[in-house]
């Protein structure tokens, strides 16, 4: 049965899970300078999914993980050794559908987010998972496009928000147009529509604007963004025409969205001076929780209360996410989720 033919549905990440995924750092990452102060976040962030849901963690050394991992459920835990160029499993992690109700995971190409880091053995770590067994008989489908999972937003109604400036990136598909970009991602998904904004973005971000820093489906009718009310911050003239563009979108029954403002964190520098991506934006919805990126500044309680909102039958979680950061991502960017595969 071919994706034209098959019916097809890319779920919510709100709807019950099975796993999330996450890739460790190890000495031939980029965190090599730091792993000493990355590697507690990866921790605290597997061990608050292992009390809600099973953990697939990618890694470099089994023994040595199972060892920094002694708070988590071990029996949700599963440590697969597989080589990794870096660790955003968001963005190199497979992407789960439902074709005629049974889960396909659709294996897109990971380029290093449009040619700028080496990504040859992240795009090989879905099949490899695969192939020694992670998915069970679940089937491996190619995606057959360069595409990130931080780089789209369902909401399990057959509605997909995404931005221009990653999908039309150059450098991921440029033998595609927009509309074909967009029939393409119908086809794969089962889509009746995308919602395409086009501003808004994040200083040091390496994504070209993934969607998941900026604005995030809560529910069918709920989307949760990035305010910005500070007339002298530099993303204040994006982000202000990024919320007036959501302001115009509407849901597929023609009603406005429930638009929730997240606020800004203040600015977070590297050492060298340069501003990095901190955002409230870049939560994990999991079975029973939601883990919220913290970064120890004023605006994280506002942040947190504002995602009860949107979350008001779930433990919010903060997660300090600051060291993440370092490397222009943050929680949501580090896992991926797999709905229940049966």
């Amino acid at each position: 049965m071919t994706e034209q033919t098959a019916q097809r549905r890319l779920p919510a990440e709100w709807e019950p899970q099975q796993a999330v995924q996450l890739t460790f750092p190890h000495a031939g990452t980029d965190w090599a300078d730091m792993l000493d102060e990355v590697l507690p976040c990866f921790v605290e962030i597997a061990t608050a999914i292992s009390r809600y849901e099973d953990v697939i963690i990618v890694c470099n050394n089994a023994e040595e993980t199972a060892a920094l991992l002694r708070h988590a459920d071990p029996a949700r835990i599963r440590l697969v050794e597989l080589p990794s160029n870096d660790t955003w499993a968001r963005d190199h992690g497979g992407i789960t559908v439902f074709e005629n109700d049974r889960p396909v995971i659709l294996d897109f190409v990971f380029n290093g987010w449009g040619l700028k880091f080496p990504a040859d053995q992240d795009n090989q770590i879905t099949q490899r998972l695969a192939d020694k067994g992670i998915f069970g008989s679940v089937p491996i489908q190619k995606g057959g496009m360069v595409l990130e999972g931080g780089g789209i937003e369902s909401d399990g109604q057959e509605t997909l928000l995404t931005t221009s400036e990653c999908l039309l990136s150059p450098n991921r598909n440029p033998h595609l147009s927009r509309r074909q970009t967009e029939n393409r991602l119908k086809r794969l998904f089962g889509l009746n529509r995308v919602l395409w904004l086009d501003h808004g973005y994040l200083a040091g971000d390496d994504t070209d604007s993934h969607i998941d820093t900026l604005a995030r489906f809560c529910s069918p009718d709920t989307i949760a963004y990035v305010q910005c009310l500070d007339t002298t911050d530099e993303h204040f003239a994006a982000l202000q025409a990024m919320e007036r563009q959501l302001q115009s979108f509407r849901t597929a029954a023609g009603a406005p969205y429930h638009l929730v403002p997240l606020p800004m964190p203040a600015p977070c520098f590297a050492a060298d001076g340069h501003r990095l991506p901190a955002t409230y934006a870049n939560f994990l919805i999991i079975n029973g929780a939601v883990l919220v990126p913290v970064y120890d500044v004023a605006e994280d309680e506002q942040a947190l209360a504002q995602l009860k909102i949107c979350f008001p039958d779930r433990e919010i979680i903060p997660v300090n996410c600051r060291s993440l950061i370092e490397q222009h991502g943050s929680l949501h960017c580090v896992t991926m989720q797999f709905p229940v595969l049966g």
